[in-house]
């Protein structure tokens, strides 16, 4: 019956040396809003860049476009997503 204590008690320290490195090595509250910041703007800014380029040359073009605004929208949201995609693969 002694060896059955041993092996609960190995166990049970094991465990609670996962925990404490667990809590440990967690992210603070700061590092994780600096992190979804950090998302957040990767996503927006290439969003924005490409509306107000898209509406620079629709405003160069004769009569009423949004031709180059809409695609260049649609192309920021295709590289902003790239961005978060690769920003969240590099963290893992």
């Amino acid at each position: 019956m002694k060896p059955d204590n041993d092996e609960l008690a190995r166990r049970v320290e094991q465990q609670a040396q996962r925990m404490q490195r667990a809590e440990r090595d967690r992210p603070t509250l700061l590092a994780q809003t600096v992190y979804l910041g950090s998302l957040g703007l990767m996503f927006i800014l290439p969003v924005i860049a490409g509306v107000y380029l898209g509406h620079w040359l629709d405003g160069k073009l004769a009569g009423y476009s949004m031709r180059w605004t809409l695609s260049l929208l649609f192309a920021g949201l295709v590289i902003g997503g790239f961005n978060v995609y690769w920003l969240i693969r590099s963290q893992d």
